[in-house]
């Protein structure tokens, strides 16, 4: 056998397929344009929250602002890169994915962004076993990681808390309290039942968790000190604890609109602060607008190249 003959013997067969045969466009790709057309629908939905003209006049200019803006809401994509980076070493076009899985968290229901996650990674990445269990065990970890840093900040800052004039939100903060601990210590005691990979994993997983919440925590005081400097340190810890606790509410999207107007019912004396808070979560909310209108006419354009394709 000649050596042309033996290299064709050991390439990989040819997979032919007839010309006329239609390639259906597969379940993934059908999820993914279905995703799109919510995230846009609920983008224009959510956009009537918004003041532009008002967000506008409040908009601070120094880029130093817009800068550390930038690095907080690109914090947790960029930690979930590192975590999926070591367990499947992913490679950039995972960070988009870790976006729009923000995206979908943030507009629309709480974890729904882990499902789409769950499907990018089963469609674009190839495993041996489900990726299931590694998406699940870094969810429930970054809620372990949530409700500890909730209860260590509740713990500094209860001196303060506790002047706030809450009134009827103190029941509701009570019960969020309730949940935070119940569903930790009902992960620890099952934790052999319900995680799936190595301890060391989950103890990586955990730690840049926790390192994202507190750098995610601080760059937001540090926000706020940058528009409001002449405000005491004792405020922003305060603010910072409430919004680790309505973080901690789950299926509730939008939880920065959540948390401004609890901010500005709980501090209504506190004017500067309390439109602070409501300039923050429309900045916040027409970032998700944005990125997430970005990402949907990305997905819709794409899908309409491929149906072009198709129909060649």
């Amino acid at each position: 056998m000649s050596d042309q003959s033996a290299v064709l013997s050991q390439a990989e067969p040819l997979v032919l397929e007839p010309l006329d045969r239609v390639r259906r466009p597969s379940l993934g790709n059908i999820l993914s344009t279905l995703l799109s057309l919510v995230v846009l629908a609920a983008a224009f939905y959510q956009a009537r929250h918004l003041d532009i003209a008002k967000l506008w006049t409040m908009l601070p200019v120094s880029p130093g602002f817009w800068l550390l803006f930038a690095f907080s809401y690109l914090l947790g994509p960029a930690s979930e890169w590192i975590i999926f980076r070591r367990l499947w070493g992913v490679g950039a076009n995972a960070f988009g994915a870790l976006v729009r899985k923000l995206i979908f968290n943030e507009l629309l229901v709480g974890y729904l962004g882990e499902v789409y996650f769950y499907t990018w990674a089963r469609r674009s990445l190839r495993f041996v076993t489900t990726p299931f269990g590694a998406v699940k065990d870094v969810a429930v970890l970054s809620a372990i990681a949530g409700n500890a840093t909730t209860l260590l900040f509740l713990a500094i800052a209860f001196p303060f808390v506790r002047l706030l004039p809450l009134n009827e939100h103190a029941e509701a903060i009570g019960w969020s309290l309730a949940f935070v601990i119940g569903t930790s210590l009902a992960v620890m005691l099952l934790r052999g039942a319900i995680f799936s990979l190595a301890r060391r994993d989950l103890v990586m997983i955990f730690a840049v968790h926790v390192l994202r919440i507190f750098l995610t925590t601080f760059t937001s005081a540090a926000l706020w000190h940058m528009v409001l400097p002449d405000v005491a340190l004792g405020w922003w810890l305060v603010l910072v604890t409430i919004r680790l606790l309505v973080s901690r509410l789950p299926f509730v999207p939008n939880k920065d609109v959540v948390f401004a107007g609890i901010a500005v019912l709980a501090l209504g004396s506190e004017v500067a602060i309390a439109s602070l808070m409501a300039l923050m979560a429309g900045l916040l909310l027409a970032t998700h607008v944005l990125v997430g209108l970005s990402f949907a006419f990305a997905d819709l354009l794409s899908q309409g190249k491929a149906r072009e394709e198709r129909a060649r």
